[in-house]
């Protein structure tokens, strides 16, 4: 699948560090970068009325989970409505995290294997089996503008045996998910962009490694994850610097998970485009 329909243009860089804004295209509209994308899991954002996402906080795009949105409302009835946009009468932007941070934090409600992880649905007990394939698909038929590959989050702390052997996991279903990308198409008349995650804990080496195996892809965007989950801030900003070093900077740069207004500003200086985070923040003068 060719996703050379979305471009991203770098409009002004800062010269004392590699803050810049910028502007991604996408059949739903722009994203003016940076970017914080409010978190409506379930396909809404909570105490939030979605007039009042457009024309009160000015959300450009909003973020989706497609682990919430697998187990309810489900899939069958966000593709009978014409996809997640429609189903929520959103016309901007969305963006699905794949579902592998909720997978990381179920530890003792499932398991994970090399063709995915099985899990027990918190809401009935029902079991679950998610693969790189099986997300793909899932997110194809949501709808989001933005599809996130299907990683392992580690915990903090962990060992570098554990976080390398993780690694080396995401990398693998990366590829798979990938491939499954380019077999299918989108089911709504837009186009869809799939993005992958850099993973490695706090090891520097490892998240170098990551970061040179993900660029490889040449995919329109890429992503941080595995940060801010307990680990100090200067750790997080450490890491942050040694991936923005080799991710590409003419693609955006999503930091997943975080953060608070700190987090924020110092993430731009380091050259990332885009956040998320169940934090509530003012936007103004932040888009």
């Amino acid at each position: 699948m060719n996703q050379d329909n979305m471009f991203f243009s770098i409009l002004k860089t800062d010269n004392s560090s590699k803050a810049r804004t910028g502007v991604i295209q996408t059949d739903h509209g722009p994203v003016e970068t940076p970017v914080f994308m409010p978190v409506g899991t379930g396909g809404t954002v909570k105490g939030v009325h979605q007039k009042e996402l457009e024309e009160d906080v000015h959300a450009q795009i909003i973020l989706g989970n497609t682990y919430h949105l697998y187990l309810r409302p489900g899939i069958d009835i966000i593709r009978k409505a014409g996809g997640i946009h429609r189903f929520i009468n959103w016309n901007k932007p969305v963006l699905t995290d794949s579902g592998g941070y909720q997978v990381f934090s179920m530890t003792g409600n499932r398991k994970l294997k090399e063709e995915g992880a099985y899990f027990n649905s918190h809401i009935d007990g029902s079991k679950h089996l998610f693969t790189p394939e099986v997300i793909v698909d899932i997110q194809r038929q949501i709808g989001a503008d933005f599809m996130m590959a299907f990683d392992e989050c580690t915990p903090y702390p962990c060992e570098h045996r554990e976080a390398k052997k993780s690694m080396e996991l995401t990398h693998r279903w990366l590829g798979r998910g990938v491939e499954q990308f380019r077999k299918t198409g989108p089911l709504y008349g837009y186009e869809q962009f799939f993005i992958p995650i850099v993973q490695g804990s706090i090891y520097s080496d490892l998240r170098r490694e990551s970061a040179e195996r993900v660029s490889e892809y040449d995919l329109p965007a890429n992503a941080i994850g595995g940060l801010s989950v307990g680990e100090p801030a200067e750790i997080m900003y450490s890491i942050i610097e040694d991936v923005t070093a080799i991710l590409p900077c003419e693609k955006p740069r999503y930091l997943m998970g975080v953060g608070t207004p700190a987090n924020l500003l110092e993430a731009i200086a380091l050259g990332i485009d885009m956040f998320d985070c169940v934090c509530p923040r003012v936007t103004e003068g932040m888009a």
